[in-house]
């Protein structure tokens, strides 16, 4: 058959997906979304079933019903200062860490030799345990918001300076060989080819570092503090009011996931080329 003879057959047309396929992919995306919320309900229900069911006493595991009337003894001002006293401590220390981790990470990627030297003692501060040095080092500094910021930024600090050396050594040897090649000079090499390879580890140790800002503004807290979320949960520990401090604590993970979101929300409106492809294109 000729092509002019094939080219007058009128074509077929397609078959359209049935409407219960079409509407597959929008209901999947909707239970993936819900999924999360869901869970979290269905373990308060199962909490609030066991508390009642077994008679749990409140000083061993309060209901979320009771925890849930706890929080609400306290005033919409007493939560209020104590939630900005623990952001203000852990936003200040996460970025104290960023100023400090991101040119160290640069500095021991460029250098084998200061890699070398620092990075042992970077892990012998790692390894520390802070509830061990934050007696000190509130000693040292007083009791204020420094010894907190310095504690928080400790917690904070090792992650940035790791996934930030690692994605700035795991730049292809081929970029940087083409930058080279055309004369660029190190300072050009490292802010136009190496930081930006490295984004995607220095977003992951982002996301990590702000959730142990709040860990870190806790313990400092716990230690040295007249206003705060951990100065919160430890008073009403001391005074056993279990519930209430479970309340604290629900209070402490909603923050949490809140600076969370906001660092992946930071992320997707800046760098969205440094996400995978199927979140880039939510």
């Amino acid at each position: 058959m000729s092509s002019r003879h094939a080219s007058a057959i009128p074509s077929l047309p397609t078959a359209a997906p049935p409407e219960g396929r079409r509407g597959r992919p929008l209901l999947l995306k909707l239970a993936a979304s819900a999924a999360p919320a869901l869970t979290m309900v269905v373990i308060l229900i199962v909490w609030e079933t066991a508390c009642r069911l077994f008679a749990l006493p409140e000083f061993l595991l309060p209901a979320p019903s009771a925890i849930a009337k706890a929080g609400f003894t306290m005033s919409a001002g007493e939560w209020a200062g104590h939630i900005v006293a623990t952001v203000r401590v852990a936003l200040l220390g996460y970025a104290c860490s960023i100023a400090i981790s991101l040119p160290l990470a640069v500095a021991l990627a460029m250098s084998p030799m200061l890699s070398r030297t620092v990075y042992p003692i970077l892990v012998v501060i790692h390894s520390t345990p802070i509830v061990a040095v934050a007696p000190i080092i509130v000693v040292t500094l007083g009791v204020g918001d420094l010894p907190r910021v310095v504690i928080t930024g400790i917690i904070t600090f090792f992650p940035l300076v790791i996934s930030t050396t690692t994605g700035i050594l795991s730049t292809p040897d081929e970029l940087v060989e083409l930058s080279r090649s055309l004369r660029a000079t190190r300072a050009r090499e490292i802010l136009q080819i190496r930081l930006p390879y490295a984004v995607p580890h220095i977003f992951s140790a982002l996301k990590v570092s702000i959730t142990l800002a709040v860990v870190g503004a806790v313990v400092a807290e716990f230690v040295a503090a007249e206003r705060g979320l951990g100065y919160a949960i430890l008073f009403s520990t001391s005074t056993f009011k279990i519930p209430q401090a479970f309340s604290g604590l629900a209070v402490l993970v909603l923050l949490s996931l809140i600076l969370f979101r906001l660092v992946i929300l930071a992320q997707t409106r800046f760098f969205p080329w440094s996400l995978p492809r199927d979140q880039g294109s939510r």
